[in-house]
């Protein structure tokens, strides 16, 4: 579980430091409206969303989380280089592809590799301490990148390529740190599952998943299709006036709380129940993103991202421990496709219509549209059959 995390954290310094402000290129250097950038992130996500789908269900096959989930993070930090070279915005969607890619393949392979080597009754935990370790790495990553940024272009309010070529040829790095602690130290849990085939088991067909999990699955849908990328709160961040480096020490912090609680808000799940600590998430969810429509004023985005770390520990590590909880044995990694894929591919139409919005009516006609949402799923929550939280 540790060097599963150590990885995670790694390879967040590497992707933090390189995607995070990538709209910011898109925008400030190569000129690209928001209607492309939501297109982009969309066209990306939902790629990555329909391997994971395949990336469970061949983890489950075969047997073999780690193959999958090493090759998947090989992949994307072999990527993320030619972004140096990118100059027009279909380049950058192709070197965005692979890295979905790469995230695609190896999601639902870690999370039941995490899965398998948690003790019952620790599962939220787990998940919890997980999810601390890669924001941490988010938290070093932003840092590192505001460091950057300040040194070669101190408060200017534009990102500027040569700044940005900067991050990627350091952000690098720790993405290839992250390939070979998984490779090198990673292990499969003890009595791991054979493969279907060892295991004489039919292949998967039919009644894969439960009528509570295909309507947990639902409700966590209707929650994603207002919950666009966050590309958008940076580029709500330069609207209201702040430079890059303003933005990312605000992410710095986002990430900050968002470590720190992760692993009491997956522990606390773990006695009073999943569903409990989602819904309050998703309620804060929408209070923030109404915060986030209303602002006038730079100053007011300091305590909207700070909170949004709260709704974020609230909620990441403690669906993905739900999911564990309701996935039976040798499937896991399926359910997880479905679980990881289903919301991936949701981001599609979240991130369109957040582009759309933003461009068509105003900045803040997304984060109205996602605190709508929100309150929907928060109902659609509450009426679940109890056993399926």
């Amino acid at each position: 579980m540790f060097f599963l995390g150590l990885t995670s954290f790694f390879q967040d310094i590497s992707g933090e430091m390189i995607f995070t402000i990538m709209p910011l290129f898109l925008a400030n250097v190569l000129g690209v409206k928001t209607s492309i950038i939501g297109l982009i992130e969309g066209i990306s996500e939902s790629t990555s969303s329909l391997l994971k789908f395949a990336g469970g269900w061949l983890s489950d096959r075969i047997g073999r989380h780690k193959a999958l989930t090493a090759f998947g993070y090989a992949l994307s930090t072999v990527a993320k280089p030619f972004l140096y070279f990118a100059a027009t915005w279909g380049a950058v969607l192709a070197v965005r592809f692979t890295d979905r890619v790469g995230k695609g393949i190896r999601t639902s392979p870690r999370d039941a590799l995490l899965a398998d080597s948690t003790q019952d009754g620790e599962m939220g935990r787990s998940f919890g301490f997980h999810r601390a370790l890669d924001t941490l790495g988010a938290v070093l990553g932003l840092a590192g990148a505001a460091l950057i940024i300040f040194l070669l272009q101190r408060g200017n309010l534009d990102l500027t390529r040569p700044t940005y070529q900067a991050l990627i040829l350091v952000g690098v790095i720790p993405g290839v740190i992250g390939v070979l602690i998984v490779l090198l130290f990673v292990k499969e849990a003890r009595g791991a599952r054979k493969s279907q085939a060892q295991s004489g088991e039919a292949p998967v067909r039919r009644r894969v998943l439960t009528r509570n999990f295909k309507m947990f699955l639902g409700v966590v849908v209707l929650f994603t299709l207002g919950n666009s990328s966050d590309a958008f709160l940076v580029l709500r961040a330069q609207d209201l006036g702040l430079s890059v480096f303003k933005i990312l020490l605000l992410l710095v912090l986002f990430n900050i709380v968002f470590s720190s609680l992760s692993t009491p808000a997956g522990a606390l799940s773990d006695k009073i129940g999943r569903r409990k600590v989602i819904g309050f998430g998703w309620c804060f969810y929408a209070v923030l993103y109404l915060g986030f429509a209303l602002a006038t004023s730079a100053w007011q985005l300091v305590p909207l991202f700070a909170l949004y770390g709260v709704y974020h520990a609230a909620t990441q590590g403690v669906l993905g421990a739900l999911v564990a909880d309701i996935s039976p044995e040798g499937k896991r990694g399926t359910h997880y496709g479905f679980y990881n894929g289903l919301v991936g591919i949701t981001l599609l139409p979240a991130s369109l219509i957040a582009g759309f919005l933003w461009q068509s009516v105003n900045p803040a006609a997304p984060f109205f549209f996602g605190a709508a949402t929100a309150l929907l799923a928060v109902i659609g929550l509450v009426l679940l059959p109890k056993q399926t939280a």
